[in-house]
């Protein structure tokens, strides 16, 4: 939230030249303020965990946001009762017509699957177009960062030779972002994924703009010049456990997977993980609701994109 200050205080240039918002008194008589609607298209089929982790990361925030979920009507999912998605999710048709403050596309278990074999695909596409003149700035999150970027600037995902899993270090780039506010030089966040895009890629599109990078896990994030749309490949929002389960799950597949990097004491599976991206999470999407989303979007929400 914003602080609040005298008209003409001196101190206001150097603070807004930090990217620290601050409020005269002048505008905040004559704000008007609204909760925020964010909408979630939740594609992970453990619905019910990925609610939870993206609602505990939007609620670290004293903002007031009513969030809605939304579910393919094109795929049935396996994992969830059909009650809690006739409960508890919408479908396109009943939001097309709606104008939404933010909106967060999640990742999805499609590991080394085409886009154009994907059961929901053409479904998801008109989703993300739709996005484009219904939503005020849309977060793309690990398979949907992927999704978006091919769809909507036809950057080719790469597929990695074997799986992406673990915590690694992650290095800002765009240090006076105020998405990196209160953010280390260097950050750690899991990765969970078998594909990724070539940053030569990113960096012929003029319209993107390259934000945090890893070593290891390649680009991490990135956001439109605009800032109606945000990418990243990392997963702040992830339990302490998120990687174990995936880990476990796998070995019980026989895929035989290798241990997640930096995630376990001594490479030891039977030791408790270490957190070291609770931090980002919370930083992340409370600078996103922020500055992205509440600070920038029409108060009259019909408003969006006109």
């Amino acid at each position: 939230m914003p602080i609040k200050i005298k008209d003409s205080l001196p101190a206001q240039k150097t603070l807004e030249s930090e990217n620290i918002f601050v409020m005269t008194e002048y505008r905040a008589m004559h704000q008007d303020i609204r909760p925020l609607h964010v909408l979630v298209l939740n594609l992970m089929p453990t619905k019910i965990v990925t609610e939870t982790q993206i609602l505990r990361k939007l609620s670290n925030t004293p903002l007031q946001v009513e969030v809605e979920f939304l579910h393919t009507a094109s795929y049935q999912s396996k994992n969830v009762e059909a009650s809690h998605l006739d409960t508890f999710y919408k479908v396109y048709d009943e939001v097309k017509d709606r104008n939404f403050d933010g909106m967060i596309i999640t990742g999805a278990p499609l590991d080394y699957t085409d886009f154009a074999d994907v059961a929901y695909w053409d479904e998801v596409c008109k989703i993300m177009e739709w996005s484009k003149t219904h939503v005020h700035c849309t977060l793309y999150m690990c398979w949907g960062a992927y999704a978006g970027l091919y769809y909507h600037y036809g950057i080719q995902n790469v597929y990695l030779p074997e799986k992406l899993s673990g915590v690694y270090e992650h290095h800002v780039l765009k240090k006076n972002s105020p998405l990196f506010r209160g953010f280390d030089d260097i950050f750690y966040a899991p990765q969970s994924r078998a594909m990724t895009v070539n940053k030569e890629d990113i960096e012929k599109i003029a319209e993107l703009e390259l934000l945090a990078v890893s070593d290891e896990a390649g680009v991490t994030m990135l956001k439109t010049k605009d800032s109606r749309q945000f990418f990243m490949t990392c997963h702040p929002e992830y339990d302490a456990d998120t990687l174990a389960l995936e880990y476990y799950r796998d070995l019980e597949k026989g895929i035989e997977p290798k241990i997640p990097v930096n995630y376990f004491p001594e490479d030891d599976p039977k030791k408790q993980p270490i957190v070291r991206w609770r931090s980002t999470g919370q930083l992340f999407f409370s600078n996103w609701l922020n500055y992205y989303v509440y600070q920038s979007t029409p108060y009259d929400v019909a408003k969006i994109n006109k």
